[in-house]
């Protein structure tokens, strides 16, 4: 009797161990499970708001965002030269007549806009009509500037399709009318390459599905620029960007 009473009570932790366990796997898996709600509820969403060509031709808006990447030394990187073309692209239609140039300029030797304003120059844009944003250091802040700083209340944003979802979920939650074109197709990158940024980018959605929650104000707001008046107005004043003329 005592045997079978001692086996029934090592079964009974048996058993409340495994329920311990299960427990556990539940909520990893649970926890696991969230960044990947989040990465499609943000697809779904901004899916919908994605251009095509006779769509965005249709439209009418303040500006069209082109959002920055890398550059090096004077010229765009192949990924920064898409997203630019694409740009000019449609600006060159009856969408609107601004073009805004989001990007780093956060140091001296390291400039994206201005190579980005300079490229679209060249393909014959009209300086007057291309705004510089040189504290464009995320989507989030590229998009909190363009309402805050530019004054933007609508938008067509240019960026390869796997950014496109977060840039436009972005301006949505935070109040602006934004559509996005995809900046594909002119370059093949190698498979690490898009390796990384995909898992790069699913990290992103979920930070910054977050932080439109919570809406922090960006690095930098300064001087306001209406997207209305002249892009001269951001051409660089002062070397240090990270001053309140930003």
């Amino acid at each position: 009797m005592k045997k079978f009473k001692k086996a029934k009570k090592e079964n009974q932790k048996k058993l409340n161990f495994k329920k311990i366990i299960s427990v556990c796997l539940l909520l990893v898996l649970l926890l696991a499970s969230i960044p990947v709600i989040l990465n499609i509820y943000i697809i779904n969403y901004s899916s919908q708001y994605i251009l095509t060509q006779e769509e965005f031709e249709e439209k009418t808006v303040d500006c069209v965002m082109v959002l920055g990447a890398g550059v090096w030394g004077e010229d765009p990187s192949h990924m920064l030269e898409e997203r630019l073309n694409r740009g000019i692209e449609v600006y060159n239609t009856d969408c609107t007549d601004r073009l805004l140039m989001s990007g780093d300029h956060g140091r001296e030797e390291y400039d994206e806009v201005n190579v980005m304003k300079n490229f679209a120059i060249e393909c014959g844009a009209v300086p007057d009509e291309v705004f510089m944003d040189h504290a464009g250091f995320s989507t989030y802040e590229s998009m909190y500037r363009a309402r805050d700083v530019f004054y933007v209340e609508s938008l067509v944003i240019v960026t390869q399709k796997y950014h496109l979802y977060r840039a436009i979920y972005d301006a949505r939650k935070l109040g602006l009318e934004a559509y996005g074109v995809v900046a594909d197709g002119q370059y093949n990158y190698a498979i690490d390459v898009r390796t990384y940024n995909n898992i790069r980018e699913c990290l992103a959605r979920c930070k910054d599905f977050v932080w439109c929650i919570i809406q922090p104000e960006p690095t930098y707001l300064g001087e306001l620029i209406p997207i209305s008046a002249s892009g001269n107005l951001t051409d660089d004043k002062v070397t240090d960007v990270s001053s309140e003329n930003v």
